[in-house]
């Protein structure tokens, strides 16, 4: 981490959310939990399928035992643009395996016989499309889903989507970046329910070593047009980052660094071993990061 990037971090102002989103999905409970104990939370995220489905049920449990307070399930994508190396490969692993979007649903269902952890369908959106919105939104819901993030579909291109979405109680999360301006910003938060996502860098995903310089600035400016939470992704991997971002976001998400674990990992076991050490080493870091937010009276 680069030298003063604490400080440089810890001298901004924090703005308060006054409120979390408007209806009371498990997301939005679990952010109102958060921001009470004024704890960063953390998003997890892993391909679905990449081994297997039953792997990913494994890694879910493991994930949500280690403390995992929202996890993104990946719908593995023959062409993901916005994915870097580690995942695009563990999508070519899932479809090799067979996963489609019906089987993750299917997946969702399985988990919530032992877990209530929030759950989020990242997807892009030519599978929704293929399956068909109100088929889709409707088997999302039954599963008991949480929220859907379809990574290629546009605020403008959205009204259908949120509509169809919103009337199952799901919440549509977008992608807010270093590009967007400010009403940029505005017109993708008044889209989102649940939390914003608001990537870090241009580029892919991909763990990096450091944040970039102006990230804080990029979360100040989102935090002036939004009060849903925000959740920091692309490039977040170490202990460090998190108490970083403790004083600033209300959560980071890991990707590219828990796909790797199941990568590199010789068993299905050893990679569940695996994620509920990284989960909980950051965690810790969430915990007693450099700039916690004080905690309403």
């Amino acid at each position: 981490m680069r030298k003063g990037f604490e400080n440089k971090f810890s001298l901004i102002p924090e703005k308060r959310m006054s409120a979390v989103t408007t209806n009371s999905s498990r997301i939005s409970k679990r952010f109102a939990e958060l921001r009470a104990s004024g704890e960063l939370g953390i998003v997890a995220y892993i391909t679905a399928g990449d081994p297997s489905l039953d792997a990913s049920l494994k890694f879910v449990r493991a994930l949500a035992e280690a403390g995992a307070d929202v996890i993104e399930l990946g719908v593995p994508f023959s062409d993901p643009l916005a994915d870097g190396p580690t995942i695009q490969r563990a999508s070519e692993r899932a479809l090799r395996s067979g996963t489609t979007l019906a089987g993750v649903l299917d997946l969702v269902r399985r988990i919530r016989q032992s877990s209530q952890v929030p759950l989020v369908l990242f997807s892009y959106y030519n599978p929704i499309l293929q399956m068909g919105l109100e088929k889709f939104a409707s088997s999302a819901a039954s599963a008991s889903a949480d929220g859907v993030l379809a990574t290629d579909l546009t605020p403008e291109e959205s009204d259908d989507y949120r509509r169809i979405l919103g009337a199952h109680l799901l919440d549509t999360i977008f992608l807010g970046a270093p590009t967007s301006t400010d009403e940029r910003l505005a017109k993708i938060a008044a889209c989102s329910s649940g939390f914003l996502y608001l990537i870090s860098r241009t580029g892919v995903t991909g763990a990096k070593d450091a944040l970039p310089d102006d990230l804080p600035a990029l979360i100040r400016r989102t935090r002036s047009v939004t009060q849903l939470p925000i959740a920091v992704g692309f490039g977040i991997s170490l202990p460090g980052h998190v108490s970083v971002l403790g004083g600033l976001a209300d959560a980071a998400v890991v990707g590219s660094a828990l796909v790797s674990e199941i990568e590199k990992a010789q068993s299905v076991d050893a990679a569940a071993v695996a994620l509920g050490d990284r989960i909980r080493a950051l965690k810790q870091a969430a915990r007693r990061g450099l700039s916690r937010r004080e905690v309403a009276p």
